[in-house]
């Protein structure tokens, strides 16, 4: 098992990915890993929903609806749900709460979402984090179920990792300029 510091600095963003993906005990195993993220409150304030086969081409369908558009541009926006045999919807869910801010139970949702692509890195699967202009159109959180309260954060696209390679790094180095101190 490598380093915290390792699996963070190895992480790609995977736009390609094969049809294999992890099963739901895989996916059970991993989320309680990833659920220990920084959680005031103790609310565990998220959940994620595996979307697999035609749940995905639902979801194709709530897009396409929801940015109100025809023809090819119609047929693009359904197509891209499919991209990856797995999509997991992440969700944050917000409850009034007189010490945890609304902004902070988002905060942890989206902490248990990239612990998850490090983790689902690290066991071998490619992962990519995808929003868009409708992630909270009321017609694409209906096709997810949401209840009251509940944010869609987006949706990780999961697969296998394909035998060309892995995605180059694609950022020049970012911590230089962005750490400041005060005394």
């Amino acid at each position: 098992m490598g380093s915290v510091r390792a699996a963070a600095l190895a992480r790609r963003s995977w736009p390609k990915v094969t049809d294999d993906a992890p099963d739901d005990a895989e996916l059970a195993d991993l989320l309680e890993a990833a659920g220990r993220v920084a959680d005031h409150g103790a609310l565990v304030p998220w959940r994620v929903i595996a979307l697999r086969g035609e749940a995905r081409r639902r979801l194709g369908d709530a897009l396409v609806e929801a940015a109100a558009v025809e023809g090819e541009a119609a047929a693009k926006l359904a197509a891209k749900p499919v991209r990856a045999p797995l999509l997991l919807a992440l969700v944050a869910v917000v409850q009034p709460h007189p010490k945890v801010a609304e902004w902070e139970q988002e905060a942890c949702a989206a902490g248990v979402g990239h612990m998850l692509t490090l983790l689902l890195d690290e066991a071998g699967w490619g992962v990519m984090w995808r929003t868009g202009p409708h992630t909270r159109h009321p017609v694409v959180a209906g096709m997810h179920g949401l209840a009251e309260g509940e944010r869609l954060m987006g949706w990780l696209y999961v697969g296998g990792k394909p035998a060309t390679g892995r995605p180059e790094r694609r950022r020049a180095p970012v911590a230089e300029g962005r750490l400041s101190s005060l005394d």
